[in-house]
């Protein structure tokens, strides 16, 4: 039986469920879902849905905005739809599917979103099945699923990814490679001085804007949380990429 465990996203706002054991939610998936620039009736994909939390966040900061999750794990689809229902999230639902096989037309989507498996062949695996399969990125992993995630995304719609900083030239060689343009790249830095260890990477379909690197978001500095961030994990600020 799976045991569940309960608390909040912003600051409380949210309500929100996800298993004991396996991959457990960080501030990735709240920093990812602030970035996407999607207003209300548009419909937003995330591939790699888990239990929710970056649709739950972006529900609750755009009213309106349409989400649809694709989680390969059946346990937390069904978690992610009970979140969804518990928080009156009903333009939300989860289903139970393959990121690099998603079964959706091309062009259906005006946004879509993902926090792909990153650790690679030569990290460790960790013994735990589901965080393995949530962290654990096999050969040509990233690369398909931005390719799949790019055929169901209309023109000029927008992709959103959360990555670690050794994966940001992999990921705009593969971003280019799905005729994507206008890549963004918004460093997190963990401390401001500090080398940033994970990244945002955004871009637009069939787009021909010139590339940029942004300032980016200290995430602490020595009081804890900056104002800057808390504004974003704790108020539901978004993020303009």
């Amino acid at each position: 039986m799976n045991e569940i465990t309960s608390g909040g996203l912003l600051g409380g706002r949210v309500a929100y469920r996800q298993l004991a054991t396996g991959h457990r939610t960080g501030f990735e998936p709240v920093l990812m879902a602030a970035a996407v620039p999607a207003r209300a009736g548009e419909l937003v994909l995330e591939a790699g849905t888990g239990a929710g939390a970056a649709l739950l966040c972006m529900a609750a900061r755009v009213p309106g905005v349409r989400g649809v999750g694709i989680e390969y794990e059946p346990a937390l689809a069904r978690l992610a739809n009970e979140n969804f229902r518990a928080n009156g999230f009903a333009d939300n639902a989860c289903i139970r599917g393959d990121a690099m096989h998603l079964p959706f037309p091309s062009h259906a989507f005006g946004h879509v979103m993902a926090n792909p498996p990153w650790f690679s062949a030569h990290n460790t695996a960790s013994p735990d099945a589901r965080r393995a399969l949530a962290h654990q990125a096999g050969p040509g992993l990233l690369e398909g699923w931005i390719n799949s995630l790019t055929r169901v995304l209309r023109p000029r719609g927008s992709i959103t990814l959360i990555l670690p900083a050794a994966s940001f030239a992999a990921a705009g060689a593969a971003l280019r490679g799905a005729g994507c343009g206008a890549i963004s790249l918004f460093p997190l830095w963990p401390r401001a001085g500090e080398p940033a260890k994970i990244v945002i990477i955004a871009a637009r379909r069939g787009a021909k804007s010139p590339d940029r690197v942004l300032q980016g978001l200290a995430l602490h500095d020595a009081a804890g949380i900056t104002p800057a961030a808390d504004a974003v994990l704790r108020q539901g600020a978004g993020l303009n990429l």
